[in-house]
């Protein structure tokens, strides 16, 4: 009988995309798995599933195969799961790509035995900025967040903002729609048109401060390393209490900083890769 409805024509191209997204789902999916292992140190299938909010099925569908492929290991008579070895060799393999050399490293450590505060050395890598190496010590100690792999809060740290200051307008635009600029205390910026105007007067001075923004009682700064190209490649910063300094010696820790970051500087421009510390 004919009913006078026309039936729904099957579309290729939508059908391809539900799958892509299906498939963006199911990676995203995995990945919480991981990244929630990895926060608690081992876990059972029914609590990622309360955790995560995803059905049971799916999270041992997807356990299963990660413990397959290496990322997960299965500890059945604990019926938990942990991260699996392979992920260290991905772990070994970017440390490789990122790490500070051991002349970077060097410079690092003088600089902080020179201050007597904490020092710090990131790259820029795609949209980021890294910490790729931290110089502390027992009298004077790094700020808790900043370790190796930390690339969060730019407009709230002072390598952060060498980095914003660096960028075009447009670049800066489409970093901070994506990463935002979060109140992480009382002093952050979080303005766009205030950090505007901050951002400027880093680009015109080369050194960039901030006190307070980042953590509450603490403040930073940091000076920008440029590469080959003579664009700024990195940042040497450094960290102390709020009111560890006076004005004249910002300025003398201004001075160091600049020091280093141009060691460093000529450091990756030289054909040698050789430092020569002082």
């Amino acid at each position: 009988m004919n009913t006078g409805v026309l039936p729904v024509p099957v579309v290729p191209e939508l059908m391809r995309d539900r799958d892509r997204l299906d498939g963006v789902a199911t990676v995203q999916k995995a990945l919480q798995l991981l990244e929630a292992i990895a926060d608690r140190g081992s876990s059972t299938a029914r609590e990622l599933s309360a955790s995560l909010g995803i059905p049971l099925p799916t999270v041992y569908r997807l356990a299963q195969e990660l413990v397959k492929r290496g990322y997960l290991v299965h500890l059945k008579a604990e019926y938990k799961f942990e991260l699996g070895y392979k992920l260290y060799g991905l772990g070994v393999s970017l440390h490789r790509q990122i790490a500070a050399s051991s002349e970077v490293r060097a410079a690092i450590d003088e600089l902080h035995n020179t201050v007597e505060m904490a020092a710090y050395f990131a790259i820029y890598r795609g949209a980021d900025v890294v910490v790729t190496y931290v110089s502390d010590c027992a009298e004077h100690r790094r700020l808790s967040p900043l370790k190796f792999g930390f690339h969060e809060a730019a407009h709230a740290t002072a390598f952060g903002k060498i980095m914003l200051a660096g960028m075009s307008i447009e670049q800066r635009d489409e970093y901070l729609q994506v990463h935002g600029t979060p109140q992480l205390a009382d002093a952050t910026i979080a303005d766009r048109a205030t950090l505007e105007d901050v951002l400027a007067k880093v680009a015109l001075r080369g050194v960039a401060w901030e006190r307070e923004e980042f953590m509450p009682g603490k403040s930073c700064a940091a000076v920008g390393v440029r590469g080959a190209s003579g664009l700024i490649t990195g940042a040497v910063a450094i960290s102390m209490d709020a009111d560890a300094i006076d004005g004249s010696e910002e300025r003398q820790v201004e001075v160091r900083l600049r020091e280093y970051a141009g060691l460093i500087s000529r450091y990756y421009r030289a054909e040698s890769n050789s430092l020569a510390l002082s």
